[in-house]
């Protein structure tokens, strides 16, 4: 589940100097503008693209990438077999709560919460370790916020519901139609994005907006897809500029290990290991570049300090 980004979950202008990019409107009216030089320019803006998130972030946090062993696969076998045994029951303890949630706590939904929590806990516990630091950072749990974090395994997901907050993911639209849990995923209100499309991505920063007015929280993943090397990307500052606009805090988390025992595009497979949640002090503020810069380098400290 990738984890876009809203003002604009477009890539960073490449004569920008800082690691955040640019406004939503700015770009929608710009690919409507190029719409007829679409196919013409396709192919040097991929390889503008390429260029650019080549060099992000920072060498001394990637990490090696061993070929997977016989062990390694057989884990990831029993680990999607675990996962999707426990969410068929509580799928069904969902349904069952779901009216009540609509009545009496439609926008945080604590209820459903909770089951992916336990959902989380049980599919993780019998094949890894995750180890949480700074929970005394985290807000109280009906305050709204924007959390953030470095996205580098599939197994992020996991690892953050085990925090059991309910924050609304941001995930690809198409993964909304995956039997038992994609339909978890509507029933806990998460918000579905189509890459590529404008619209879709204005409609998921006003749906952004009016959920934190209302009390929820939101995460984002600003780097917009996960790390294949453990480099942290640039950040798109949609997160921050929801924040600055709402004047909630910013809670940077650090996500350290998930890659190396599921990397990204081996999902097939599952190292042995532990995964540490970092949970750093609320950043404010009214500008979202500054707040998208300090939330940025909150992270890559950390996980520069552990590589």
């Amino acid at each position: 589940m990738d984890g876009p980004d809203s003002t604009l979950f477009s890539q960073r202008n490449s004569t920008n100097a800082t690691w955040c990019s640019f406004n939503a409107k700015e770009e929608f009216a710009r690919r409507n503008h190029d719409n007829k030089c679409h196919n013409r320019n396709k192919l040097s803006r991929y390889i503008a693209v390429r260029s650019e998130l080549a060099g992000t972030g920072n060498p001394d946090a990637a990490y090696p990438l061993p070929a997977p062993g016989l062990g390694s696969k057989v884990r990831g076998i029993f680990f999607y077999a675990v996962t999707a045994v426990v969410a068929i029951f509580l799928f069904v303890l969902m349904l069952v709560v779901h009216p009540f949630v609509l009545l009496f706590d439609q926008y945080h939904r604590k209820s459903h919460h909770l089951i992916a929590k336990i959902w989380a806990i049980a599919t993780v516990t019998p094949f890894l370790k995750v180890e949480v630091e700074g929970l005394e950072n985290l807000p109280a749990p009906n305050t709204p916020a924007v959390y953030v974090s470095n996205h580098q395994s599939f197994l992020d997901i996991y690892t953050l519901l085990t925090l059991g907050r309910s924050f609304k993911f941001i995930s690809k639209t198409a993964i909304f139609i995956f039997p038992v849990v994609g339909w978890a995923m509507f029933l806990m209100g998460l918000i579905p994005l189509r890459r590529m499309d404008s619209r879709s991505q204005l409609e998921c920063l006003k749906r952004c907006m009016d959920l934190v007015k209302k009390g929820a929280s939101v995460f984002f993943f600003p780097e917009g897809t996960r790390s294949k090397d453990g480099k942290l990307g640039a950040f798109k500052k949609g997160a921050f500029s929801i924040a600055a606009k709402t004047k909630v805090p910013v809670v940077p988390i650090t996500l350290i290990g998930t890659g190396k025992i599921m990397p990204a595009g081996r999902e097939g497979i599952l190292n042995l290991g532990s995964v540490r949640i970092v949970i750093h002090k609320p950043i404010k503020g009214n500008n979202a570049d500054v707040l998208c810069n300090e939330g940025r380098n909150v992270i890559a400290d950390m996980l520069v300090r552990e590589s």
